[in-house]
């Protein structure tokens, strides 16, 4: 262990670390480019390989065909109502690096799914898991002749209504061609932990797995050196070693940071470990893991301790589509998305219920997100895709990961859990989703299940109900009930014993929608954190009967009374409500409603209501905000004496989409909806004040009046003297323009930056009209690639790829993005009778 304190040495590694840098270019390029790309008739594997693609697409990856299609009602809801299909990708590409000198791997991030891989006609392999990251060695059927490569990926989603969501089909995630040394570090060789933290320094020790692909013994010198976020040397660390002919073998080294910076939510600050191999003062391989310096505390009773202090996780789960650009999203579609979550106060997510991209979690770490890395939706049976409702239910069309899960589980957790491991922003590991449903007998126990024909039929108590049995007489009930050929307990042991091996610095927990039943069967005892599905009223009983058990809430509908729990009760630290942002799919039989379930953000990721109620619960500065609708179809009504609002029924009591508008017909009684962190609000209209309401009125923290409609401006005003804050909703005219803007004017012209383009309605005055619409087109010029468009609204069911479409709430979304040409682009909005917007770009 050394700590460097010799500035000439300091400069000496500084210098080793820009040349180590400068290799680790050279090691890693970026494979996305310039493929093709068809849709095929059969699930049949080319059988000779490889295939005459000339009349082929075009296509940059990543890449998912399904969302490039139209929206057709035959189709599964379950995913959306988009195809899946069968798609063959092929590459052609010179031969990296002489064979007998370099190891060549290509690694893809992500392929959904049944994805079988060739190499000049040499089968590679196959992955069926369309979340898990997959790689493969090319090096001995790369062409020495100086003839191109070519690469054939052959995916299978013809089982469309394979999953309860959107799940998109391809090759939807980056894909990087890797060329190393004989002897080098494999792909995810490195492991980073921080295991002892003070003010004063931190102890960082990382695990090295080193390959000698020669077939003789070799010896190397080791050496790894911490780079800070100002590309400061911090710490340095050499072993020797000699590696066997063929072999491999892992080393450790341990080094001293002065001061450390830590990663945490409010300043994620990143470390990198640059560790290079040298044999005979000759580098010959460079390898970089980012990593953050942070401890991790989780107590039962106490809650979650980040860097020694407690932190309440406010999370959302979400699944991986992006809108309209499907699975295949890009990295600033997401940045833009996870920024707004962060400004309602959001500080974790949920990756449901399935692995993210790497992408995804490098921007986590990079701006400071909590992450529940999940592994799976099915372990050993199937679920329901079409009704998502409780009995396994499995055809052709809606087979997914269950009949894979025996022969792939240990190896699809393995590669995603070596891959991000060194990611700081993820904190825990889930090892599975709701999976008591398809164990049919974990529901009969609970008792409020009764006709075994049915297993849907439930007595609905059981959501808002604490179990109805005593611990002891669930574990009989559990004993004597029927099992099938798997038992849960032991399949979730298993795969908590194989994240042991690889991780111990964070803990493991899985979402329990069974919890009673869980905690007498030994699932919850096969994690370290039972986390709760929709189940607030088990939590009092799970503590007082299993107090040694932390006890937390994995997913929930994101209600007041969820976050009571968390700061009620302090070691419920966590919620992860469903969900964030809308996404496709989830929507049986419900055209042409093909998306919905956000919270926070619509599928164009436009703010929703809720919004603005969880920044008004989550951050901890002053906040009010406005919505509107109207009486009749909210759930309220107006007491006949008092003219207060009224809940109808309780599930009246809790924030919902409401308008953010002050549009309607004159004296039709509107239900005015207040968010806001004060005790106290006034309402005014037009400067008369409609009275006061308070929090303790409140029951979910929305102070209501009940307004007869007259046009003018509606003002909530709260907050001290001096302090005072207010939120207006001004009635708007008639549509007399609109307006076009961009979150950038200057691209990199990389293939990858891309501006989001928003128009919104005005009146004459300039005020955002959201009550009617009006039909926009797109024009642009210059070398781009146009993304699509969409309004975010659950039924529109139009081509993503369209340049025209209906604006809803007046407003809509349009994303371009960059190609690799330095040029101006010029993109102009029209709607009829209206002036037209132009927006200039600079692509550089």
């Amino acid at each position: 262990m050394k700590i460097v304190k010799n500035l000439g040495f300091y400069i000496t590694c500084f210098l080793l670390c820009f040349s180590a840098q400068a290799t680790n270019i050279e090691r890693e390029v970026d494979f996305n480019f310039d493929w093709k790309f068809t849709l095929v008739d059969s699930t049949e594997l080319p059988s000779e390989l490889p295939l005459k693609d000339s009349s082929w697409r075009d296509v940059r990856l990543p890449h998912d065909w399904s969302v490039e299609a139209s929206f057709d009602e035959s189709l599964e809801g379950a995913t959306g109502y988009l195809p899946g299909g069968v798609g063959i990708y092929q590459k052609h590409f010179k031969t990296p690096a002489a064979p007998s000198d370099k190891n060549s791997y290509i690694l893809f991030d992500g392929v959904y799914n049944n994805a079988t891989f060739w190499l000049n006609g040499q089968k590679l392999g196959v992955n069926p898991y369309g979340y898990s990251p997959v790689y493969f060695d090319l090096t001995q059927w790369l062409k020495t002749d100086g003839s191109d490569n070519i690469l054939t990926v052959h995916v299978d989603h013809s089982r469309h209504g394979d999953s309860r969501w959107y799940a998109g089909s391809g090759i939807y995630r980056n894909v990087k061609l890797i060329t190393t040394d004989k002897l080098h570090i494999p792909i995810w060789g490195t492991f980073v932990t921080t295991p002892k933290i003070s003010k004063e320094e931190a102890e960082i020790n990382i695990e090295i797995n080193v390959a000698n692909s020669h077939k003789n013994r070799e010896s190397v010198l080791v050496t790894t050196n911490i780079i800070d976020d100002q590309g400061h040397v911090v710490a340095t660390d050499t072993s020797t070693a000699r590696i066997k002919g063929m072999g491999k073998k892992v080393l450790s080294q341990s080094m001293t940071v002065a001061n450390p910076k830590l990663w945490d939510i409010d300043q994620p600050t990143m470390y990198q470990a640059i560790t290079t191999l040298s044999q005979k003062g000759k580098l010959v391989d460079t390898y970089t893991t980012p990593f953050g310096i942070r401890s991790l505390k989780f107590e039962a009773k106490k809650g979650f301790f980040l860097n020694g202090k407690s932190t309440l996780v406010k999370g959302v789960s979400l699944h991986h589509d992006g809108g309209l650009v499907g699975a295949a999203v890009p990295k600033e579609v997401w940045r833009r998305r996870i920024q707004l979550l962060k400004d309602a106060g959001l500080n974790a997510i949920r990756t449901t219920h399935n692995p993210f991209s790497q992408e995804f979690l490098d921007l986590c770490d990079e701006m400071g997100i909590l992450v529940q890395n999940e592994f799976f939706d099915e372990f050993d049976y199937p679920k329901d895709k079409r009704l998502n409702m409780h009995e396994r239910h499995d055809d052709y069309d809606t087979r997914g990961y269950a009949e894979h899960f025996q022969k792939w589980n240990k190896s699809d957790l393995t590669r995603t859990m070596l891959r991000d491991r060194n990611h700081p922003s993820v904190f825990q590991w889930s090892i599975g989703n709701e999976i008591e449903w398809t164990y049919v007998h974990y529901r009969y126990v609970t008792g409020y299940w009764n006709d075994p024909n049915d297993a849907t039929k439930m007595d609905k108590a059981f959501w808002s109900s604490a179990p109805k049995f005593s611990p002891e007489e669930l574990a009989q009930r559990y004993k004597n009930s029927e099992k099938g050929e798997y038992i849960l307990a032991d399949t979730a042991k298993k795969l908590n014993d194989w994240v042991k091996e690889l991780d111990t610095t964070r803990p493991t927990t899985a979402n329990l929608i069974i919890p009673q039943v869980s905690h007498v069967s030994g699932y919850a005892d096969a994690v370290d954190i039972a986390g709760y599905s929709y189940r607030n009223s088990v939590i009092p009983w799970g503590q007082t009967h299993f107090p040694e058990k932390q006890i937390t809430i994995n997913e929930n509908p994101g209600t007041w009374d969820d976050w009571k729990q968390v700061i009620q009760f302090p070691g419920v630290f966590s919620q992860f409500m469903w969900t964030g942002i809308d996404y496709m799919g989830e929507r049986h039989k419900k055209w042409p409603h093909k998306s919905g379930w956000g919270d926070m953000l619509n599928l164009a990721g436009f703010k929703l209501q809720g919004w603005n109620y969880f920044k008004s619960v989550w951050v901890n500065e002053p906040h009010i905000s406005l919505g509107t609708l109207p009486l009749e179809t909210s759930g309220f009504e107006a007491d006949e004496l008092s003219g207060l609002a009224v809940a109808e029924t309780k599930k009246s009591n809790r924030w919902r989409d409401s308008n953010m508008h002050w549009n309607y017909e004159k004296g039709e009684k509107i239900l005015v909806e207040v968010t806001s962190n004060h005790s106290i609000v006034e309402l005014f209209l037009n400067g008369e004040s409609l009275g006061y309401r308070s929090m303790s009125e409140a029951k979910d923290r929305i102070f209501r009046w009940v307004v007869p409609y007259q046009s003018g401006v509606l003002t909530a005003k709260a907050g001290f003297t001096g302090q005072e804050i207010e939120a207006t909703l001004e009635t708007a005219g008639k549509v007399a323009g609109f307006t076009f803007t961009a979150d950038k004017s200057t691209l990199k012209a990389d293939g990858y930056d891309l501006a989001h383009l928003i128009v919104q309605l005005v009146d004459d005055k300039g005020r955002p009209i959201k009550t009617e619409n009006a039909k926009v087109t797109f024009e642009v010029e210059g070398d781009a690639r146009w993304l699509g468009v969409d309004s975010g609204v659950p039924e529109n069911i139009q081509d993503f790829q369209s340049q025209s479409i209906v604006t809803a709430k007046g407003r809509t979304l349009a994303i371009i993005q960059s190609n690799r040409v330095a040029n101006r682009i010029t993109i102009t909005a029209k709607i009829k009778g209206l002036d037209s917007q132009r927006l200039n770009l600079n692509l550089q």
